[in-house]
């Protein structure tokens, strides 16, 4: 009798835990869309140019992109419980920063510190939910809910983002994290458990530091290069850095016996189809997503409230596909399921290409909708493909490692799509050109992808895995479960 009073007590603790979790991830995912929705009125308070703006998103995506897979490994050796509170601690008084921001500098600041919060927050928050929940069932039961209410974060992001900065001003749209922040504080101190794994690997500070500086040196050069010039001495050195970095990273990581980002995964052809495909996912979604509102405002003139919800279609398309996107793929298989969802978001960033200042909304929306629904379609099975090419004790690392792929290519989606705006009005051309040119070159390099992968996301016999290592930790999950 004592077992099922024990199930029956634990209820209200898993209750509060996967409230506490999801409420977490969704301050995250907000912050991925609300902030967009305000880049026209901080470009206008900040007196900042494109440039400006395109450090004040890969600020952020940067620190999470390089940080997540290490973060999920410190909860799991120093306590899930209190990664999760600092991630949330650092996450909120980080955003009190960018509010107060004077300058954008001290916004930039912010924004890394924000990154920094997540990449820990984000992994330890599923890390706790799947301690709790040792029965693989009941696990896959609340990751679902999980990714499912913390997902809403993406869909109310744009909305949010209008209101909030139409009515009081950019600032507003990260003092809404503080609320969120105090109460998770608050309630996670007392409500959740500690749990630690043992065998936890090592935490890899040389190629964490590494891939930080190595991608954040290619980053600074896309970004800069238009303003300083392609040739400049400064540009020209940052590219150098870069390849010297990353290379060493490479270098090091060959010879780590836990590394990060154990190299030898990507042997495997499954996996490394899977992520290639991934990194144009996030660098054709987050680059074009960077520019949706600017285009609104901008080119059609609509006020940054009309903007944030003009730019609904794309998040709200893919809150509704992501969840069938699973099951398509378990009927279809991976390979026609990515590549349907590729060749539709491809075929929505062309048509966004051709549109201008004079073109009505009615044929704008669903543009935007068949962007979102094809990545959406996409990027589950993509995470799906990158864990089947590996052992089942190596599913976690795999998802996060996928998961870091499409933050890599988001940082250089902003980044390189930002490049080709600014080249087209140094040479002339209007703002509205430089976007149609940046929509269309996203479009063209998604639809590609769309033909690799019809050719080449091929199913590898289930004994071909890579070999087995010791478990991965749950937490490198978070990141891909929160956008399925």
């Amino acid at each position: 009798m004592a077992a099922p009073q024990a199930t029956a007590d634990s209820r209200p603790h898993r209750a509060s835990l996967l409230t506490v979790t999801c409420l977490g991830q969704f301050m995250v995912l907000l912050d991925n869309t609300i902030v967009g929705a305000a880049l026209p009125d901080m470009q206008r308070r900040l007196h900042t140019q494109l440039t400006g703006l395109q450090w004040i998103v890969d600020a952020y995506v940067l620190l999470v992109a390089m940080l997540l897979l290490s973060g999920g490994i410190f909860a799991d050796r120093f306590g899930r419980k209190r990664v999760y509170l600092t991630g949330v601690a650092v996450f909120t008084a980080s955003s009190l920063l960018c509010a107060v921001a004077p300058s954008l500098g001290w916004l930039i600041a912010g924004r890394v510190l924000q990154g920094i919060g997540a990449a820990a927050l984000s992994p330890a928050s599923l890390a706790l939910l799947a301690a709790a929940h040792p029965v693989p069932q009941e696990r896959m039961k609340a990751i679902g809910l999980w990714a499912g209410l913390s997902g809403i974060g993406l869909a109310a992001g744009p909305v949010a983002g209008g209101v909030l900065t139409d009515a009081f001003g950019w600032p507003a749209v990260f003092l809404v994290n503080l609320p969120i922040g105090v109460v998770l504080l608050l309630v996670g101190l007392r409500r959740l458990g500690e749990s630690r794994n043992p065998a936890a690997p090592a935490i890899d500070v040389p190629g964490t530091t590494l891939s930080v500086l190595g991608v954040g040196a290619l980053t600074y050069g896309l970004i800069e290069g238009g303003a300083r010039g392609w040739t400049s001495p400064v540009i020209l050195g940052s590219f150098a850095a870069a390849v010297v970095l990353l290379a060493a990273f490479v270098a090091v990581e060959a010879r780590r016996a836990a590394p990060m980002l154990p190299l030898r995964l990507f042997r495997q052809r499954l996996f490394t189809v899977s992520n290639t495909a991934m990194v144009v996912v996030g660098f054709a979604l987050m680059g074009s997503s960077f520019f949706f509102s600017q285009f609104f405002v901008y080119v059609q003139g609509s006020s940054i409230l009309r903007a944030g919800l003009q730019t609904l279609p794309v998040s709200l398309a893919m809150v509704v596909v992501s969840p069938y996107a699973g099951r398509l793929a378990a009927r279809h298989g991976f390979r026609r399921v990515v590549t349907a969802g590729l060749a539709l978001a491809g075929l929505g960033l062309l048509t966004l290409g051709l549109v201008h200042a004079d073109t009505a909304y009615a044929a704008v929306w669903w543009r935007l909708a068949l962007v979102g629904s094809g990545f959406a379609l996409a990027m589950s099975p993509l995470t799906g493909a990158a864990i089947h090419a590996v052992s089942p004790q190596e599913g976690g690392l795999a998802s996060g490692i996928s998961s870091t792929t499409r933050q890599i290519g988001a940082i250089l989606g902003v980044a390189l799509l930002g490049a080709v705006v600014r080249t087209r009005q140094s040479g002339g051309a209007s703002f509205g050109a430089g976007l149609s040119s940046a929509f269309l070159m996203a479009g063209a390099i998604t639809l590609t992808t769309a033909a690799f992968t019809a050719l080449c996301l091929t199913k590898p016999p289930r004994t071909s895995a890579a070999p087995q290592r010791p478990a991965a930790t749950a937490a490198s999950e978070a990141p891909s479960a929160g956008r399925r």
